[in-house]
């Protein structure tokens, strides 16, 4: 009997030391969006987001007290159709233009997130440990986060921003140590296992997305006058002023010009006031210099329409008074014309 008992324990013995041989498979659930809403053009501070990744490794049974230990790493790519990841990753919008984003490991943003496992930047990196029990194996599951920002002060241009992680930009690669019985070795890296590796592309698809909206502001506007006349107004009297506008790039506007505060239906006039009695002057403002197309306020039919480029854009009003018959009162005559920018 005591022959048969030690021959047990050797045996024993001899089966825990032996490794463990199980498949160990991980997989991903990532959030399908990575919005940073609204953006500002040259905005003074950074904006911030974040990715929620929730990964779980399944390990085939083993022994009773079996546990399987597994790093696993998150490796992120350059985006579908994007060229670099450092110093920075890309949205773009539908007119090419291009806006920095970077995605890292850890909540101070200073390690930025890589495709390859111990690569430069890193893949994030993850442990697990769990049971892997008789008959029916065992499984460990762990979520993270990476931290995302758009830098501050970048000259943007109006738009929809995104870029898609899909394929080849979403992978995982995981090492696994395994044991029968006690505590399993942790793997030192995702590549080099104690029991095995594995490896997973196209582990989940995410789309970062950010918005900058169309913008105009700066605005400076000159008179228009139209000098001193003495006399009559036999001929045409032209003269022009300018509206100077900065719009963010990309930004379609529109320039509106109401008829002014005198005005007798659509006809512009100035006014001058003599002993209590109303004179008028009729004028006219157009947006060329010809003077054909007169200068309205309704959108799309007589208004004055551009783009803006990011930088200050001048408008030259033109305006005209037309022959008058007979000599109109001598006095000084006005009108306060009101522009509206349409963004």
């Amino acid at each position: 009997m005591r022959a048969l008992l030690l021959l047990a324990l050797l045996l024993a013995g001899l089966l825990a030391a032996q490794p463990a041989r199980a498949a160990t498979t991980c997989s991903a659930v990532v959030d399908a969006a990575l919005p940073f809403g609204t953006i500002s053009n040259a905005a003074a501070g950074p904006s911030n987001a974040t990715l929620n990744i929730r990964i779980t490794c399944n390990t085939l049974a083993l022994a009773l007290l079996a546990n399987a230990a597994v790093r696993v790493c998150v490796g992120i790519g350059n985006g579908d159709g994007g060229t670099t990841t450092t110093p920075w990753r890309t949205m773009v919008n539908g007119n090419g233009d291009t806006m920095n984003f970077q995605l890292y490991n850890d909540t101070g943003y200073s390690q930025i997130t890589g495709l390859t496992p111990n690569g430069t930047p890193p893949a994030k990196e993850l442990t697990l440990v769990y049971s892997v029990p008789a008959l029916v194996g065992g499984s460990g599951v762990v979520t993270t986060q990476l931290s995302a920002q758009i830098p501050a002060n970048q000259t943007l241009a109006s738009g929809n921003y995104s870029r898609t992680f899909s394929g080849a930009n979403v992978v995982l690669n995981w090492a696994y140590g395994e044991t029968i019985i006690g505590n399993a070795t942790m793997p030192s890296t995702c590549l080099a296992g104690v029991s095995g590796t594995g490896s997973a592309s196209g582990v989940g698809t995410f789309t970062a997305t950010a918005n900058v909206l169309p913008q105009c502001g700066s605005y400076l506007t000159t008179d228009l006058d139209f000098g001193t006349v003495a006399g009559g107004i036999s001929s045409n009297i032209d003269r022009t002023a300018t509206l100077t506008l900065t719009c963010l790039r990309r930004t379609a506007y529109q320039i509106s010009l109401d008829n002014g505060q005198n005005s007798l239906g659509t006809v512009r006039r100035m006014r001058t006031t003599i002993n209590n009695s109303n004179y008028y002057l009729t004028y006219e403002l157009y947006r060329d210099s010809n003077r054909s197309q007169r200068w309205g306020n309704t959108l799309n039919v007589d208004t004055y329409g551009n783009t803006g480029t990011g930088s200050a854009q001048q408008v030259t009003v033109y305006g005209r008074v037309s022959p008058v018959t007979g000599q109109p009162p001598a006095g000084t005559y006005t009108d306060r014309v009101q522009v509206t920018i349409t963004y």
